[in-house]
């Protein structure tokens, strides 16, 4: 006897006229470009058996996101190399890699002299401005700008870098159709500029320019790439501060200790757990090893405990202070002062704060260019005037065998209305910004505000007892 199930059993075939709607060639199928922090655009122009001709195009897009004398590398994967480069430089022309190489092997009859780089990482940098109409390595749109990127609210026009290259290829990808963008970007600057974090290139649609010869049309890329990098935050320690002060308190609430990062060995002189202590005004013009004389005399006058060792200092090359000038029925107003430590002068510096509760009350700046920015919520960006855009290095005092050094110095007054921001309390914090950046960092605050009234000079268990004293001799 046979016991039958009622399985069914389908035979499948591929039906070659059948079509998918399942995206599985990114060349067929480019995506549009995307926003990030900062993209990098890398355009095939030219294409050949053997090389093509690349435009890489760096565009900076966040308002308040910079770079200073950045740096571009990349890994090749198929071991291409770089002949020759208009509107910018390896930051090592070296072509033995090559010579030494599969590269070698191949190319025999290539000159390898004028080869510019064959590293499998190579680092690219910008072109000084003098460069620009150099018929060998300028003229090209965007380029030469010693790699400065500024936020498109300074000047759009200066927030793109743009350079070309010739990259020769190695078998088997040797035809004018395989074409593969290198991988693993990443972009820096200088010490004081955000850091970047790049994803993977990803296929876009073709861009597109107007024809360089003039006529009216455009002309496209044969294919593109996109390279979005973002700004990441908090990891690693700022390298600028911000200190508080205001008119109903004598004292200064310094920089964090060890803002900026302290060394290892600053332990053995100084205190890095310890929170900095309270400053008179004219500390804040002196150095740090300057200013220890300053804090016990004052510390002294106002009755102020000094821990021993004393904290560190905060090592920042900039910092700002933020000082609450006046509070009056109808407005108030602050005075906003940056101090430059190092040794680099800072030229189209730029400031950008973040009040939560004050920015909708913003009127004007008088020594600075400031304006609300429409895409960063309750931020003010701040800029010098023409003229007043070169934040100095610090400079040696009149006397350099007496006298501290001196802080290249920048200031201005800003102004705010309360009619747009209704119970707004200036002294109890709302006059001081939650965050503050320069030239994109962000720069690290004090963990606590100026104190107003009685709370300067004295705590609270003492005041309770002045308030009891009237009682108790009542009760005598």
């Amino acid at each position: 006897m046979y016991k039958c199930n009622n399985e069914t059993h389908t035979c499948c075939t591929v039906d070659p006229n059948s079509k998918t709607n399942t995206p599985t060639d990114e060349q067929e199928f480019p995506l549009p470009q995307k926003g990030g922090d900062l993209s990098i655009i890398y355009d095939v122009t030219k294409t050949y058996e053997s090389n093509y001709w690349a435009e890489v195009t760096v565009s900076n897009n966040n308002p308040i996101g910079r770079l200073d004398h950045w740096k571009l590398s990349w890994e090749w994967i198929n071991d291409e190399f770089i002949y020759t480069m208009k509107g910018a430089y390896p930051s090592n022309v070296d072509s033995s890699e090559c010579i030494f190489g599969s590269q070698g092997e191949y190319y025999k009859k290539l000159d390898f002299a004028d080869v510019l780089n064959c590293e499998r990482r190579p680092t690219v940098v910008d072109l000084p401005p003098t460069r620009f109409n150099d018929s060998k390595l300028g003229k090209v749109p965007f380029c030469c700008r010693n790699g400065t990127l500024l936020p498109p609210t300074m000047d759009p026009s200066k927030s793109i870098s743009r350079f070309q290259m010739q990259v020769f290829k190695m078998p088997p990808n040797i035809n004018r159709s395989h074409l593969a963008p290198p991988r693993n970007w990443k972009i820096s600057g200088e010490e004081l500029n955000p850091e970047y974090q790049c994803g993977n290139p990803v296929r876009v649609s073709p861009s597109e320019s107007l024809d360089p010869t003039g006529l009216p049309s455009n002309t496209s890329a044969i294919a593109s790439w996109q390279i979005l990098c973002n700004i990441t935050r908090n990891t690693r320690k700022s390298k600028c501060c911000v200190s508080f002060s205001a008119f109903f308190n004598e004292s200064v609430v310094p920089c964090q200790t060890c803002a900026c990062g302290c060394s290892a060995k600053s332990e053995r002189t100084c205190s890095v757990a310890e929170p900095a202590v309270l400053l008179p005004p004219e500390a804040l013009l002196v150095p740090f090893e300057n200013r220890t004389k300053m804090a016990h005399t004052w510390a002294d006058r106002k009755h102020l405990s000094v821990p021993n060792p004393m904290p560190c200092g905060d090592n920042c090359g900039v910092s700002i202070n933020w000082h609450v000038n006046t509070d009056y029925r109808r407005g108030w107003t602050a005075r906003i002062t940056l101090f430059n430590w190092g040794e680099t002068d800072f030229a189209d510096w730029f400031v950008a704060v973040e009040m939560d509760k004050a920015a909708p009350g913003f009127e004007k700046m008088y020594s600075f260019n400031a304006s609300s920015l429409d895409k960063v919520k309750n931020t003010i960006f701040m800029q010098g005037k023409e003229g007043l855009n070169f934040l100095v290095a610090e400079a040696n005092g009149s006397n350099p065998k007496k006298d501290p050094k001196v802080p290249g110095k920048q200031q201005s007054v800003i102004s705010f209305r309360k009619k747009n921001t209704p119970g707004i309390e200036v002294v109890d914090g709302d006059g001081f910004p939650n965050k503050v950046f320069f030239n994109g960092e962000e720069c690290s605050l004090p963990l606590v505000y100026p104190s107003s009234g009685f709370r300067n000079e004295f705590s609270f268990v003492p005041m309770l007892l002045l308030m009891l004293l009237p009682i108790i001799w009542m009760w005598q």
